[in-house]
């Protein structure tokens, strides 16, 4: 059965011509009065699509808005009250996942509309009423090269036969999408069982060289540490988690790497030293050594991503930080010196190190993000500014190295700017 938990058909536009000169244009305010709420939702999904929108935000009797480049916008008309809202969620996510968004105050679900693509949504609870953000999912996967991402190094780590593989990032900064294009990646190339566990089901995959196996938690499983149990009896190769959330879910996941299948997974984490913490927080102090020994043997690598206005005003690109497993990361994660990660990562020496703001720094000396949205972006902004000007902080030279002139003499005038 299909993970998708409703389906409706989308009109067909009408063009001026064929259109009754009684009835109101269907963008009118009279038009959206006599919409039923579902096809009021729909007409909004529409226009969502239209404008390229990432999420389409609808609380009961407020305004509509959509999310384009990041920013958020007001649609014309009011969402429909309390009592009609939930009978179209009812009618979208069924019984079963309203009673859990009763009991538990959101849920999770998967709409497809025929027409307009497929969306992840979110049904949530405010001030006691309902709301719902539905976020567009591409049809296909992506391939890695068009990212915006290390498409090499992304490419080694999907090649590899073992390990775990994480994407952190805050909410909508495309964790999925990176992962999705990993797994094309080896869809494309290597003949492998993927077992994908997400909340819901995303992007439906079109197997070429991979059997891909989609599970959805709540449909198929009842929940990630299950459905990785499981997994394990089901001849994988490759084991997609769609997140991270307790230390059931981590330790089975390691387990799983530790008998040699590759487990990439995502953290809502901003940094590697970062998502090292959020891991042993799971844990109690008393194992935190055994975890990190795990983690030392275990990780692959970790890329930590997000999305930063582009230049031209339109759009985002990804920044990102690649943490790659090297004999010195190994060493600094089994000895809980994690504060050392973000040095390594800095300095760059070793193959796969790139730091944010390496990324940020080649961003703006092409002219593809703004200065401004790069220093906002990066967690050491005053760092930035000294690479920019071709200073290297003292805590990133080789020990013994001399400190290099100034450009320009005592002047830290950045060429053309202030």
């Amino acid at each position: 059965m299909e993970a998708t938990v409703g389906r409706a058909r989308a009109a067909p536009p009408v063009s001026e011509h064929q259109r009754d000169p009684d009835q109101p244009a269907p963008d009118s305010p009279a038009a959206r009065r006599t919409l039923t709420p579902r096809h009021q939702i729909e007409a909004w999904l529409a226009e969502m699509v239209s404008a390229g929108a990432s999420d389409l935000i609808l609380r009961a009797s407020g305004r509509p808005s959509v999310r384009v480049d990041g920013r958020i916008r007001f649609l014309p008309g009011s969402v429909p009250g309390p009592g009609p809202l939930l009978e179209v969620l009812e009618g979208v996510m069924g019984s079963e996942r309203m009673d859990v968004w009763r009991a538990r105050g959101s849920v999770d679900a998967a709409l497809h509309l025929d027409g307009l693509g497929r969306f992840r949504l979110n049904a949530y609870k405010q001030m006691g009423e309902p709301a719902v953000v539905l976020r567009r999912i591409a049809d296909e996967a992506p391939k890695l090269e068009e990212l915006h991402l290390p498409a090499t190094e992304l490419a080694e780590l999907a090649a590899r036969r073992r390990g775990l593989v994480l994407v952190t990032g805050v909410a909508g900064s495309g964790k999925s999408t990176t992962l999705a294009a990993m797994i094309q990646h080896q869809n494309e190339r290597v003949e492998r069982h993927v077992i994908t566990m997400e909340d819901p089901v995303e992007l439906l995959f079109r197997e070429q060289r991979c059997v891909i196996s989609q599970r959805e938690i709540g449909t198929d499983c009842e929940g990630f540490q299950e459905g990785l149990r499981h997994a394990l009896r089901q001849s994988p190769d490759v084991i997609l988690i769609g997140e991270m959330r307790d230390a059931e879910t981590v330790s089975s996941a390691l387990d799983a790497s530790e008998t040699g299948h590759l487990v990439m997974s995502t953290l809502h984490t901003v940094n590697a030293p970062q998502t090292v913490d959020r891991i042993l927080s799971f844990f109690p102090a008393t194992q935190h050594e055994q975890v990190r020994g795990r983690l030392a043997d275990n990780l692959a690598g970790i890329l930590s991503q997000r999305l930063v206005p582009a230049a031209t005003g339109s759009g985002l690109l990804p920044a990102f930080e690649l943490l790659v497993s090297s004999p010195q990361v190994r060493e600094l994660l089994a000895d809980g010196a994690t504060a050392e990660l973000a040095r390594v990562i800095e300095r760059g020496g070793e193959k796969g190190q790139i730091s944010f703001n390496r990324c940020l720094r080649g961003l703006v000396a092409d002219g593809r993000v703004k200065l401004e949205d790069a220093l906002g972006a990066s967690d050491r902004p005053d760092e930035l500014i000294l690479a920019l000007r071709g200073i290297t902080p003292s805590h990133m030279r080789p020990a013994g190295a001399p400190r290099p002139p100034r450009p320009g003499g005592d002047s830290l005038r950045l060429l053309g700017g202030e």
